[in-house]
């Protein structure tokens, strides 16, 4: 597969859990693996290995062996939890807990992870009708923070739409941030922010992002975002100028070329 997709129930983008990089980075390049439109079962094993992701990153560390040992041992032990039922089909009756998954092994001389996804994971990873979000690996892959590809899923889950509102409050739920950052400046500082420069270094979108008060309190975040792709488009777009626009521009005596040079723009004749 020359560009592995990522594909999520909607409900396990916005669902409660906290993945390290390493940990995320298994595990998306895993469910990379799983097909949507086929039905899969609990019984099949996705692999990773250190060249894998070394390939995917642009760097094979010799720290990446140490990094996906530890990371083998703890995804084992990481929870989830779930509110809704995949495919758009609601609010479950009782909020779900389950593991990522149900076995992992780690096979030290080929530097690879082996494991299987929890049962109760598979209807939230394939057979995705409706109420899902689909993005590239290599959209996220070179992040070097979680909290980075956590937030691209959230904003990618609304590319539609090109912006998203989020509360702090559920922002601390889905991140489990509960106990963490209680200021909200630190909380800015040391997730939104490097979150959102991530996604503007390595990902494909352009992202702004301002605070929104409700009084004097801060209560939600508001992030603009658009594909690179349009975002150049529409710079580019916005450096032709007509003969006659340029003509405004113009200062007194200044001539065509040293107007278009100084205001660095072309003329679409």
């Amino acid at each position: 597969m020359t560009n592995p997709r990522i594909y999520k129930s909607n409900a396990l983008v916005e669902a409660s859990y906290r993945l390290g990089l390493t940990e995320q980075r298994i595990i998306l390049t895993c469910i990379s693996q799983v097909r949507r439109d086929q039905p899969i079962t609990d019984e099949v094993f996705y692999s990773v290995s250190i060249s894998d992701i070394g390939n995917l990153v642009g760097s094979e560390s010799k720290s990446l062996y140490d990094e996906l040992s530890k990371a083998a041992k703890r995804l084992r032990r990481k929870d989830v939890t779930i509110a809704m039922e995949p495919n758009g089909s609601g609010a479950k009756p009782m909020v779900m807990e389950t593991s990522w998954v149900q076995t992992c092994v780690y096979i030290e001389r080929e530097g690879r992870i082996k494991l299987r996804f929890s049962k109760d994971m598979l209807p939230y990873l394939a057979e995705l009708k409706e109420q899902f979000t689909g993005y590239a690996l290599a959209d996220v892959i070179r992040m070097t923070s979680a909290y980075g590809i956590r937030l691209f899923e959230l904003l990618i889950q609304y590319s539609a739409v090109g912006q998203r509102e989020i509360s702090v409050e559920d922002l601390r739920r889905w991140f489990r941030l509960e106990e963490s950052y209680p200021l909200l400046s630190e909380l800015r500082r040391r997730v939104i922010e490097p979150a959102v420069n991530q996604i503007n270094e390595h990902g494909p979108l352009t992202v702004k992002w301002a605070p929104r008060k409700s009084g004097r309190t801060i209560t939600h975040f508001v992030f603009m975002f658009a594909s690179k792709k349009d975002a150049n488009k529409q710079s580019a777009s916005a450096k032709v100028l007509s003969e006659y626009e340029l003509s405004k521009l113009a200062k007194p005596g200044e001539s065509y070329a040293d107007a278009l040079k100084r205001l660095k723009v072309n003329v679409k004749k």
